[in-house]
């Protein structure tokens, strides 16, 4: 199919210059609108533009221009079929052989920070997910291109085929196309869900906050990389970015050496810099299997390094290492002085003399993102789950509590000194796999136990690492992501030389467990917040 006529229409004028010429110098005749069309008449650009074609002027500010029977009749009719081509001629229509079209820019508004929802709604595209559909519904007579990223391609195929675009090339833009639409449409779904019914749109109305849960969940995300393989090598896999990624996560950080990232260090990666972020001092977060092996904060992160890698150094090594402030030679000399083997380092910033340092260990991953939101605020997405068959939706848990928070059940109190350390391991036992017991003192964790069925169990593990560290746990604390069902828990806490314990509390046993704490002469505090992590 030979190119005669196109049409284009851009918001993202990215490249469009360069492709509305190669386009002309092939003899394509140029249709256009707008900003497109004055961008390329601008360039010395042979362009009609729609009013002209369709002998009808755009109007109510620019919200119909395209929706044209010259437009879409042009587009829509089968090549195939005499009868349509007849109904062309009959009515002076010309086709419209390719349609270069992509969208206003309504993820862009939307983003940004105090949008009415007039303002959004002025940026729902009309005329061009009609376009887009039409052409690519037609894929058997016109060729339809969204992606700045096809505009070299399909020039190329053009100049070597004499003008012409093969079917299957078609057929790839038009699947490509309803992509583009498809996810344009969830977008403004989603958006547009927490907006009352009935709402007036005006200036003085400002965009309405996301609702938690729509009654249909369009997901919309695109690929930023396929994965050599999933968990296993048996297993295929591709990692997908959120539109608007906060800029403080693992989807938005940046790759500034190393092997290529797998599923097991996104992941994993991902738990740490989670973690991590949440500290305001500066801190270190070690992660090996999706469970963090050590964390701590210090005063530098060097110091946080060190503290964190002394809880477990066996599972630290070919662990994941989180920091959440610029990190140095010294940190670098730091790790190297361990021979700590290490898969992924991830930090908001890196010394030029760390960046030499590390460029030595080319196989380290290491990657730069952002502490915009740090301090524990939460994500501006929900949390999903795959089940069979369906998806679990939640929002993120991020229950920060503070000494206000604290409710001091036992006749013992802690100390402020004790408290700070309860709270720095409530924060960590919050990313662990439960049941989660962890073990601190000091602003570090001495021993964690993670992902057991039984709650006694992971207070053992954790008592039997930190004795494997090296580590005394005498006076130390501990927090549990949930609460002790039976006084058991308590009495080997105790037994291992805890002081005070942190847990929500809620067991029908609590009374029971209290009685256990205060034979032990323990200091024992509830939030009433569980933190279950599976």
């Amino acid at each position: 199919m030979k190119i005669a006529q196109a049409l284009i229409s851009v918001s993202d004028k990215e490249g469009v210059l360069a492709f509305a010429q190669g386009l002309a110098a092939l003899g394509v005749e140029l249709l256009s609108t707008g900003g497109t069309a004055r961008l390329l008449k601008d360039a010395g650009l042979t362009v009609t533009e729609i009013a002209d074609h369709t002998g009808f002027p755009e109007m109510l500010d620019g919200r119909v221009k395209t929706l044209h029977p010259k437009v879409h009749g042009g587009i829509l009719a089968r090549r195939d079929l005499p009868a349509h081509l007849e109904t062309l001629r009959a009515h002076g229509i010309s086709t419209i052989d390719l349609v270069c079209v992509n969208l206003y820019p309504f993820e862009k508004t939307v983003a940004r920070p105090g949008v009415t929802l007039a303002e959004a709604i002025e940026n729902i595209d009309i005329g061009g997910p009609a376009m887009v559909r039409s052409a690519a519904k037609n894929y058997a007579g016109v060729a339809i291109v969204t992606d700045p990223a096809d505009y070299a391609g399909v020039l190329a195929e053009l100049e070597a085929n004499g003008g012409a675009l093969a079917l299957s090339t078609r057929f790839a833009l038009a699947r490509k196309a309803f992509a583009h639409t498809a996810r344009y449409d969830g977008m403004i779904a989603n958006w547009l869900t927490a907006a009352p019914e009935g709402v007036e749109a005006g200036p003085e109305k400002p965009a309405p906050a996301p609702a938690p849960f729509p009654a249909r969940l369009h997901l919309a995300l695109d690929r930023a990389q396929t994965l050599r393989y999933g968990e296993n090598p048996h297993q295929q896999a591709a990692f997908y970015r959120e539109p608007g990624a906060p800029p403080d996560s693992i989807a938005a950080c940046r790759q500034l050496q190393g092997k290529e990232l797998s599923y097991n260090n996104i992941a994993d990666s991902d738990a740490a810099w989670e973690c991590v972020k949440t500290f305001a001092a500066p801190a270190c977060v070690i992660v090996k299997h999706a469970n963090p092996c050590g964390v701590a904060i210090a005063a530098g992160l060097e110091e946080a390094y060190e503290k964190a890698f002394k809880t477990d150094s066996t599972s630290a090594f070919g662990g994941i290492i989180a920091f959440n402030g610029e990190v140095d030679a010294a940190v670098v000399e730091a790790m190297s002085a361990h021979k700590h083997f290490v898969e992924v380092l991830i930090a908001p910033a890196f010394t030029d003399a760390a960046r030499a340092l590390l460029s030595a260990k080319q196989n380290l991953r290491v990657l730069e993102t952002s502490l915009e939101a740090r301090g524990g605020a939460p994500r501006r997405a929900l949390e999903f789950k795959r089940v069979g068959g369906g998806l679990l939706a939640q929002t993120p848990d991020d229950f920060d509590p503070g000494p206000q928070d604290l409710k001091i059940v036992t006749k013992k109190a802690p100390t402020p000194e004790q408290i700070e350390d309860l709270l720095f391991a409530e924060r960590v036992a919050r990313f662990v796999k439960s049941n989660a017991i962890v073990f601190c003192s000091g602003g570090m964790t001495l021993g964690v136990g993670a992902g057991q069925m039984s709650r006694v169990d992971s207070t053992r593990i954790a008592s039997i690492k930190a004795r494997n560290a090296g580590l005394a746990l005498e006076g130390s604390v501990v927090a549990s992501d949930a609460f002790f069902p039976f006084r058991d828990g308590i009495d080997i806490l105790a037994a291992s030389g805890a002081a005070a314990v942190i847990q929500p509390g809620g067991s029908v046993r609590d009374e029971e467990v209290i009685a256990a704490a205060d034979e032990h002469g323990l200091a024992m505090v509830f939030t009433g917040a569980r933190h279950f992590r599976h």
